[in-house]
């Protein structure tokens, strides 16, 4: 064996010690990969379901909101036709209230006057 072989040897056995320690952190990461690919399959088994429930919550919320804009528009008319109501009643009924009331506190401020003496009057 002549020195040529020997240093061929030597880089054979060094490059092989160096492709053994290589291999180790590419074995581990392989490991690390295999990891990753578990949990995002099990987060995207997980997650279908999820997205059902969802899509489930949204749609019965939206009939329940088609509900309550039912009831919210029910809410408005009558109230606009209360509104109409009170204003017909306060037509119909106080403007004669209001005249009742005057002539009641004319005839009493009469009777009121009627009764005073003559001599606390003034005359003008």
């Amino acid at each position: 064996m002549s020195g040529g072989d020997i240093a061929g040897l030597i880089a054979a056995g060094v490059f092989a010690l160096l492709v053994l320690l290589l291999a180790v952190p590419i074995l581990k990461l392989g490991k690390v990969f295999d990891e990753m690919r578990t949990t995002i399959r099990s987060l995207s088994d997980g997650a279908t379901p999820l997205m059902d429930e969802v899509t489930a919550t949204v749609s019965t919320t939206n009939q329940q909101l088609k509900k309550v804009d039912g009831i919210s528009s029910n809410v408005s008319d009558a109230s606009a036709n209360i509104s109409a109501l009170s204003s017909l009643v306060a037509a119909t009924v106080g403007s004669p209230l209001i005249k009742v009331a005057a002539f009641s506190y004319g005839v009493r401020s009469a009777f009121a006057n009627r009764r005073k003496p003559a001599a606390g009057r003034r005359s003008r």
